[in-house]
């Protein structure tokens, strides 16, 4: 490691310590050249993969595309943002577990389907209703009732039944 203020080839570690939940590694290190001392992180080169849209094109992982996808779906929902992150870190992790180099891009919306189904069901049909391109009531009541039978919900009671 060069060191930062007058370029000697030579450092010392003086200190090194886990941080961000131990995803990265902070290192102390003093320069032996002029004795300047400096800070440096380690963080692991995570490769996610190309995506593939539907239409052939290819495109890098964008997780700020992928948060706002899922921000809009939760807007004005419950849901803490701590749920988000660690949603997107879920399905980061999902893709780099796949070993693959491309990913259709229905893989991705496969993931954020099913990590809003935990989060918030609202939120779920929302996202379904543009990725599954919902064209009738139909689809959103069959959408609604797949939710119901993951809950145990009869199908007969309604919301807005005294007494429920």
């Amino acid at each position: 490691m060069l060191c930062i203020a007058c370029g000697h080839p030579e450092t010392h570690v003086i200190d090194s310590r886990m941080v961000e939940g131990g995803t990265s590694i902070r290192r102390r290190r003093e320069c032996l050249g002029c004795h300047q001392r400096f800070t440096t992180y380690e963080v692991a080169d995570i490769r996610l993969p190309r995506i593939v849209k539907s239409d052939g094109t290819r495109q890098s992982f964008n997780e700020d595309k992928l948060r706002a996808g899922m921000m809009r779906a939760l807007e004005k929902r419950p849901v803490a943002t701590r749920k988000v992150d660690e949603a997107i870190e879920q399905i980061k992790k999902n893709l780099q577990a796949l070993s693959l180099k491309e990913v259709p891009a229905r893989r991705v919306g496969d993931l954020v389907m099913a990590a809003l189904r935990h989060l918030d069901q609202v939120a779920y049909i929302r996202f379904a209703s543009v990725y599954l391109s919902f064209d009738n009531v139909e689809a959103f009541r069959a959408a609604i009732e797949s939710l119901n039978q993951d809950v145990g919900v009869p199908e007969s009671k309604s919301a807005t039944e005294p007494g429920q």
